[in-house]
């Protein structure tokens, strides 16, 4: 259990700055975010805060990081 803590929000980070521009990736770290977060809430019985706060750390995440960062579809 302690273990997912470090893993969800390193999953978070890693996964959540996929697109081209900052609404792209802050769409898609809202979406990650938010089915990462439903997960670990449910763990502790909080699934719908789990998801609300996943996907708000998401879409901040991913609006917040550039193409040069993280990108892990450029060819």
């Amino acid at each position: 259990m302690k273990a997912s803590i470090f893993l969800i929000p390193a999953a978070l980070l890693a996964l959540s700055a996929c697109g081209n521009d900052p609404g792209h990736r802050a769409l898609s770290g809202a979406g990650i975010g938010a089915g990462v977060g439903l997960v670990g809430g449910a763990l502790v019985g909080a699934p719908l805060e789990g998801a609300a706060i996943g996907g708000a750390v998401g879409a901040g995440t991913g609006a917040l990081t550039s193409p040069n960062q993280i990108n892990l579809d450029r060819r």
